[in-house]
């Protein structure tokens, strides 16, 4: 017979998948319709002229150009700008 138990992995030891937030495009490089910009829970960052918010806050751009951050009132804000 067995003199100890056997052992069992923790009950507690979860933990979720990483859901890939951040930046994907920074300061300067250009993007077309549709590129994601920022991947985000909440609005941390708000979208400015040339993108949009997604249904789940992601930043996408709505034109062809190339991206700037611009901090304004406190704020984080991207744009899309048209060096053309």
């Amino acid at each position: 017979m067995a003199h100890k138990k056997a052992g069992s992995s923790a009950k507690t030891n979860k933990d979720s998948n990483s859901k890939r937030l951040g930046i994907k495009k920074y300061g300067g490089e250009k993007v077309i319709p549709g590129n994601i910009i920022v991947r985000q829970k909440g609005s941390k960052v708000y979208a400015g002229e040339g993108s949009r918010f997604g249904n789940d806050y992601t930043i996408y751009a709505i034109t062809t150009g190339k991206v700037a951050f611009k901090r304004r009132l406190g704020k984080l804000t991207v744009n899309v700008v048209n060096n053309g």
